[in-house]
């Protein structure tokens, strides 16, 4: 996979396929997007583009917004594109100036004369340009103008129910991360680096590595248990996460900490990886040390099961 991140890109290649958007997570809706535009591409023996933004258009265009939280980050996104097998990735630099450009403007600009492209996919609410204006309808006289071919995505839906990036966010939001992992078509993942606690839990017996995210508009899941696997120098183990305040011991500010389960390495300042698989159950406060590790006993217990 090629990945441009400034404009001065330029496709060559014969027959260009491409599609367009922040693609944020890449849940399964996207996934149906992308697994489209792979096959066109490959049935007309041409090349797969998929166009992308960043920063976040709500970053640039209302920065005084500070709530912006995201699914995934643009590495995590990367790594995904590259396993679906897409050829082109394109990262386009999201500015004010950038934004004003119509629709019309853009699809001239980029798609014709940077992309030469030969067909559009967009998904089933895609909107892009100026006041996003542009749309299916008016894609498709721009199409019949430049000589390309515009196809829409229908709705991918799971119990009657279309999945958009805003569902993701709101179930991982409430903790239901079997949901969230259900409309993602994965385990949804954070990653962060290992920073010095208060090391209270090695005095109860379920020492925690506690973490840093390494971006701010990360999305932290909501407070609560969680049955997780951890990676660590290319290797998997499991655990149990706490996100959250930790009422018990009256401290302040959320904190990410996980116990991994048979581990004993120092890995201060590394960075693991966890892929969150269940919820466990929610935060409480307990009254006292002895009632929190009967709890996490419990807890244990339990992340094994659902890892099992």
């Amino acid at each position: 996979m090629t990945i441009f991140y400034d404009n001065s890109f330029q496709i060559n290649d014969k027959f260009p396929i491409v599609t367009m958007g922040f693609f944020d997570g890449i849940h399964i809706g996207h996934q149906e997007v992308i697994k489209n535009l792979i096959q066109n591409a490959k049935e007309c023996g041409g090349t797969s583009v998929l166009i992308t933004f960043f920063p976040h258009p709500r970053i640039v265009l209302f920065p005084e917004q500070s709530d912006l939280k995201l699914i995934s980050t643009q590495e995590e996104k990367f790594q995904i594109l590259e396993i679906l097998g897409i050829d082109y990735v394109i990262e386009i630099p999201f500015t004010k100036e950038f934004s004003k450009l119509s629709a019309a403007e853009f699809v001239k600009q980029y798609l014709v004369d940077k992309i030469k492209t030969k067909k559009f996919i967009i998904g089933y609410d895609h909107r892009f340009g100026n006041n996003q204006e542009g749309n299916s309808h008016n894609l498709a006289d721009l199409g019949k103008l430049y000589n390309f071919e515009v196809e829409e995505i229908p709705a991918k839906n799971i119990s009657e129910i279309a999945v958009s990036s805003t569902k993701v966010r709101k179930a991982l939001e409430i903790g239901n991360i079997k949901l969230a992992n259900c409309y993602l078509g994965y385990n949804y993942s954070i990653k962060g680096t290992v920073i010095e606690g208060n090391r209270l839990g090695r005095t109860i017996g379920y020492p925690t590595a506690n973490l840093s995210i390494n971006n701010k508009y990360k999305l932290i899941p909501g407070n609560g248990v969680y049955a997780v696997l951890v990676e660590w120098n290319k290797k998997i183990y499991k655990g149990m996460l706490n996100i959250g305040t930790r009422p018990t011991l009256n401290l302040t500010g959320i904190s990410i900490e996980v116990n991994i389960f048979d581990f004993d390495a120092d890995i201060y300042n590394e960075v693991i990886s966890i892929s969150l698989i269940d919820r466990i159950r929610d935060e409480q406060k307990f009254n006292g040390l002895e009632e929190l590790k009967l709890q996490l006993s419990q807890d244990q217990r339990k992340a094994i099961d659902i890892l099992s």
